[in-house]
């Protein structure tokens, strides 16, 4: 924030000049966040984020931000003696798990970003898949990626019916900024612990957005040598899939953004979260910033 402060009025000007057109194009436009990693957890970086959000608001685009929140839940099942376990990039979730996932969730990182928006001068509407019968779920089947034979048992981990956004959009109209945590609920009323990339992928789907911004630890997707791949295709994605570049927690993330550019989401970006005012960078201005996913 100091090299901003010790800019020239010419050149702040010039800065807000070359946003216009983006501001001009993007007014009116729904755009889904979503907000994990390094960005969640450093204090500035919390800050800035919270800053980008209002911004957005306030020059008339319609961000909803869906939250992840892994480093929370694997602190407090630490402290509650429970090792989290992964499998293919889901965390297994049994029925203890399922609870500490909802008031971690629910509660302690949703209400931590409603107040930091909030703090920034927005006005933030935390939600989880309950609220307004928003995600309805059923217990996910995990095929084995290598021996489709193979049927993992993740427990109560979600794979997605239906997400009916009618809250989402009521509370757009009403200038609030919906805050998603990623938990859906079954028939029997039962609760899901739902992978938050693949929850914000497929609200972008139904909110018809113009575009999903995927906040990392990384710059991007990166090939082998490390190298930052600017722009994904389909057929490019399968072969980093066999290849083993794209593996673990990245296959939900590219899976669900490659879903969503599909299914009419204009642009879908993956961009480093660990880079201060990384949204405005990417919304705003003209350098391509991180991976960008194309339908075809």
């Amino acid at each position: 924030m100091t090299d901003l402060l010790s800019l020239a009025p010419r050149d702040k000007a010039q800065i807000l000049a070359q946003a216009l057109p983006y501001i001009r194009q993007f007014h009116g436009k729904t755009m889904v966040i979503k907000y994990g990693g390094n960005a969640m957890t450093d204090p500035a970086l919390q800050a800035a984020f919270a800053e980008d959000v209002v911004l957005l608001k306030l020059v008339g685009i319609n961000p909803v931000v869906v939250h992840g929140g892994g480093p929370q839940i694997e602190t407090a099942l630490k402290r509650l003696g429970k090792e989290g376990k992964f499998i293919q990039g889901m965390r297994v979730t049994d029925a203890e798990t399922m609870e500490v996932v909802e008031w971690v969730l629910g509660g302690e990182v949703q209400q931590d970003i409603v107040g930091l928006i909030n703090q920034a001068g927005g006005k933030a509407v935390g939600l989880t898949g309950r609220d307004g019968g928003m995600i309805r779920a059923h217990k996910l089947k995990m095929v084995d990626t290598k021996d489709p034979g193979i049927e993992h048992d993740v427990g109560q981990v979600g794979d997605i019916d239906q997400i009916d956004p009618a809250v989402v959009k009521a509370l757009q109209d009403d200038q609030f900024i919906p805050v998603v945590s990623p938990i859906g609920f079954g028939a029997q009323n039962e609760s899901y612990n739902i992978n938050a990339d693949v929850v914000a992928a497929k609200l972008a789907t139904v909110l018809q957005a113009e575009k999903l911004l995927m906040l990392t630890n990384i710059p991007g997707v990166l090939d082998k040598a490390g190298a930052l791949l600017a722009e994904l295709t389909p057929r490019r994605i399968d072969e980093l899939v066999q290849d083993g570049t794209i593996s673990g927690g990245m296959l939900p993330k590219i899976s669900g953004a490659l879903d969503a550019a599909k299914s009419g989401v204009n642009a879908v970006h993956i961009i480093d979260g660990r880079v201060p005012h990384a949204l405005l960078l990417e919304v705003l201005g003209d350098e391509p910033f991180g991976t960008m996913i194309r339908s075809q």
